[in-house]
């Protein structure tokens, strides 16, 4: 038989500053105050992994979190009390409220029908999202006055902001509504600010905040520039350091050419990964202080640099991508939410 010998290294990572984390956690409650901040962990802790980002939130002082689906509850509620987490979806069948009674979920309750279902399968304690405006999730206000309402016991209640990155008319009208649901809807706590949210000011804060992409790096607002840390660091090997002549192509399609001699380093990295295409002959990574433009066009598993300025990077040597999320998205086109939840599995994850 043969042995089992452990897995090699991946030669992609995703270094995740932990100190970052928590500074941005702590900077954000600070800016909700009077009200507490939560954590929106949904899409496995916006793509650094839960398993990572949740105990360092923790520490923090987190103590209110919130997923998409009922299938990412399970790597929370390994390190956080199942009565500190909401599945925002809510139960769509009755197994889904058979496993929030089982475990002591939080199911967040989007619709009449979702309210009806948990009454049926025997209730407790719940959320309740109401749509003020983005006409995604959530009751609708003229469902407001059903009497099925009033047989919740209902934790918090919330509402999602729209447009809380821009300044329009939205948010103050959204928080109008938002005011009068709270006159309408008995809960013990209420919510309405995700992370650009925050940013909006106290009146928009009730009683408990939900960021999101500001914990992990994101700037969705002027106001939070300074303020939040950049978290995620992807970093890949070099698999190969290659000389190429002046006027030779460099990958796909031949979208460069050299204009001189070069010294190129390919890398285990591509769109396979999240580093999409649109990083071709745009991207940069980083040896030391070194940057290194990205040439030619990004195939699945491989990129090549311009390492014609590090002439110490060799085979096995690891380079940093810039993945700052608010400059790398003007680069990129990508949102700061794609960039980082577009990275995949191949990434080994470490928090440090």
């Amino acid at each position: 038989m043969t042995p089992l010998i452990a897995l090699p290294p991946s030669p992609l990572r995703l270094r995740i500053d932990a100190a970052a984390l928590a500074h941005n956690w702590a900077a954000l409650n600070a800016l909700s105050a009077p009200a507490r901040a939560g954590a929106a962990v949904k899409a496995d802790g916006y793509g650094l992994g839960t398993a990572h980002v949740v105990p360092v939130l923790a520490r923090a002082g987190c103590r209110d979190w919130f997923v998409a689906h009922w299938g990412e509850a399970g790597a929370v509620l390994a390190h956080v009390p199942a009565a500190a987490i909401a599945v925002l979806h809510g139960p769509l069948t009755d197994a889904d409220v058979a496993y929030a009674r089982a475990t002591g979920l939080r199911p967040v309750l989007n619709s009449l029908r979702q309210i009806a279902r948990w009454i049926d399968g025997g209730g407790g304690v719940c959320h309740v999202m109401v749509d003020t405006g983005i006409n995604r999730l959530g009751l609708a206000l003229a469902d407001l006055g059903d009497p099925l309402l009033a047989r919740l016991d209902i934790d918090v209640c919330m509402s999602h902001l729209a447009s809380a990155d821009h300044d329009i008319a939205q948010n103050a009208l959204q928080l109008a509504r938002f005011t009068a649901v709270r006159g309408t809807v008995a809960a013990r706590r209420y919510s309405l600010a995700n992370s650009a949210g925050i940013a909006l000011g106290p009146a928009w804060h009730g009683d408990l905040t939900r960021p999101g992409i500001a914990l992990y790096g994101g700037v969705v607002r002027p106001e939070l520039a300074g303020v939040v840390r950049q978290v995620g660091y992807p970093e890949t090997a070099v698999l190969q350091v290659r000389d190429v002549a002046a006027g030779e192509s460099i990958g796909y399609n031949a979208t460069f050419v050299a204009p001189r001699a070069m010294r190129v380093g390919v890398v285990a990295l591509g769109y396979a990964d999240g580093y999409l295409r649109c990083w071709s002959n745009r991207g940069l990574l980083r040896w030391g202080d070194v940057r290194l433009p990205v040439l030619g066009r990004v195939s699945m598993d491989l990129t090549a640099v311009d390492v014609s300025q590090a002439p110490d990077v060799g085979e096995g040597d690891w380079l940093t991508v810039e993945y700052a999320l608010p400059q790398a998205a003007a680069q990129s086109g990508l949102s700061q939410y794609e960039l980082l939840t577009l990275l995949n599995r191949r990434f080994a994850r470490a928090a440090g």
